[in-house]
């Protein structure tokens, strides 16, 4: 049975960083994608950042600058926030794509920017 563990949030204020982790188990196949989706109350889940098995990055406009995310091995994905703003309040969902096209999510993790 796969699993991602998504892990890092917490209580920051505007300006500050936090950075996300993820991991992932259980899997007999490799995964081509991996990244993060969040998901502010009263709104629709949206994509933050993914990479994909080649390293290739996509951002979402607003965190462009600010965000990074990277990838060790096959089965790890990390999401460096700086710059921290209030609208960035989330919960954060660790996402992942293996080769068979079986999407699968984390538990989410809540990001919470405020003074």
């Amino acid at each position: 049975q796969v699993q991602l563990v998504d892990s890092g949030g917490g209580l920051v204020q505007p300006g500050g960083s936090l950075r996300l982790s993820c991991v992932a188990s259980g899997s007999i196949f490799s995964f081509n994608t991996m990244g993060w989706y969040r998901q502010a109350v009263g709104k629709e889940r949206e994509l933050v950042a993914v990479v994909t098995s080649d390293r290739t990055k996509l951002y979402a406009d607003s965190v462009k600058g600010r965000f990074t995310i990277s990838r060790d091995d096959s089965d790890l994905v990390y999401l460096q926030m700086n710059s921290l703003k209030p609208e960035d309040t989330a919960v954060y969902y660790c996402t992942a794509v293996s080769t068979m096209a079986n999407r699968y999510w984390g538990q989410g993790t809540q990001v919470t920017v405020s003074s």
